[in-house]
């Protein structure tokens, strides 16, 4: 089973803004959802997932019906629950 992955705005423009080796580190962790990494579902929420990346975090969903990922936010471990 291959997903599809769709990356919003928001997780866009972090990913953006980091350094291009980071950039690898980010976009090769969310090219393995949502079989590979270290990821949790997150309590209070019915269908999101969080990926640890280091010292990021990467705010995703699935969808198993129709295989989409999608990944809602992207930012340091702090800071990326408050919005």
């Amino acid at each position: 089973m291959k997903y599809d992955i769709l990356i919003d705005k928001p997780a866009q423009k972090f990913i953006l803004r980091q350094p291009p080796e980071q950039q690898k580190r980010l976009l090769l962790a969310i090219s393995k959802l949502p079989f590979e990494g270290d990821f949790k579902k997150m309590k209070g929420y019915t269908n999101y997932y969080r990926l640890r990346v280091g010292e990021y975090r990467v705010i995703y969903t699935k969808e198993d019906q129709i295989l989409v990922v999608r990944v809602i936010n992207v930012g340091n471990r702090g800071d990326v629950y408050k919005k």
